[in-house]
């Protein structure tokens, strides 16, 4: 088994496998990274697929809670943030564990816009108006696509760190509806912040569209 990378080894190997993005650029995309790969390290000898296969299980997992309502709420929220934990814990088995391939990063990659639509059929079940849930999980696989096909173009660094990185999107859908769970008990109010969080989560989208699409203009020419 190859050695397991160090924290800086693994931002480095990470950023290559991610455009060319440094993760030290933001606080919160290195924070993630530093828990996933902290986390990772005792499980080094595990399969990253695993890792992969019961993220996404867990983000479907959710959407029944979310259904259920009430204080159920509660734990639609803590599944969903498990899944993203689980979604950076299987990079990190596999970048700093040495054992990415480009199928797995691949794989990886569809595995995490499956986890989205989990995440937006969450705050559909849970209140959300259809067209917002709709919207919300557009706007969270549309960056990704720019960069996919702004590399099929030729742009080598294609990661530019925005306000709507998977980090962002995991907190804004767990946040939500741990929050409404909080306040279940009060007529209306869940509904309330289910709505808001999914708005907050499509203006997020919106703009780190917006600043990803500014960056890939200039490198396009």
């Amino acid at each position: 088994m190859p050695p397991y990378l160090s924290r800086e080894e693994y931002f480095t190997a990470w950023a290559q496998w991610h455009g060319g993005t440094d993760p030290r650029r933001s606080p919160v995309v290195q924070g993630w990274l530093t828990l996933a790969h902290t986390l990772a390290r005792p499980l080094a000898g595990t399969s990253p697929l695993v890792a992969t296969l019961v993220g996404l299980a867990v983000a479907g997992a959710a959407v029944a809670p979310a259904a259920a309502g009430g204080p159920w709420l509660l734990l639609a929220g803590a599944l969903v943030g498990a899944s993203g934990l689980l979604d950076s814990l299987d990079g990190a088995l596999a970048i700093a564990g040495g054992r990415a391939t480009r199928r797995g990063y691949v794989l990886d990659s569809a595995v995490d816009r499956l986890t989205e639509v989990g995440y937006a059929t969450a705050l559909w079940v849970a209140g959300a108006p259809g067209w917002l849930a709709v919207v919300f999980g557009a706007l969270c696989w549309f960056p990704d696509y720019l960069r996919a096909r702004a590399g099929q173009a030729g742009v080598d660094e294609t990661g530019a760190i925005s306000v709507w990185e998977r980090p962002a999107r995991v907190a804004v859908v767990a946040m939500t509806l741990v929050g409404a769970g909080v306040v279940s008990g009060a007529a209306g109010l869940a509904e309330l912040v289910v709505l808001l969080g999914a708005a907050a989560g499509a203006l997020l989208g919106a703009v780190g569209s917006g600043q990803l699409a500014v960056q890939l203009r200039r490198a396009l020419g």
